[in-house]
């Protein structure tokens, strides 16, 4: 459980951080499901969800099991908040800079530098 842990926090924070100083996003383009292509520490093949709403859906494999996790998105400007509880039911919460984000691609830092890579899926 702590490894499971441990990769949710890392998800959300790697997951949704950048530099400051970019311009506001375009939500609508952060609606659907991200696959991790490239990240330190995240195992690739990792996905996100993004819905209309504002819920958020985080499946990783560990071990040869899926792991998925709920939660909730708010994106202001090139920020993001996600919140989510974790598999041993402790909340996370987590506000961080969007780099890049169009069609495609979503590139994420964290407060720390580590990039993340993530490819829209079909």
């Amino acid at each position: 459980m702590i490894v499971v842990r441990g990769l949710a926090v890392l998800i959300i924070c790697v997951g949704f951080a950048a530099f400051s100083g970019a311009a506001d996003v375009d939500k609508a383009k952060a609606i659907g499901t991200w696959t991790v292509a490239k990240g330190e520490d995240i195992p690739p093949g990792t996905s996100v969800e993004f819905t209309k709403d504002g819920k958020l859906i985080f499946k990783v494999a560990l071990n040869g099991k899926e792991i998925k996790l709920e939660g909730t998105y708010k994106i202001e400007g090139d920020k993001i908040t996600v919140s989510m509880k974790t598999p041993d039911g402790k909340d996370d919460t987590e506000t961080d800079t969007i780099k890049t984000l169009n069609d495609n691609e979503m590139v994420l830092v964290d407060p720390k530098g580590k990039e993340v890579v993530f490819k829209k899926g079909k």
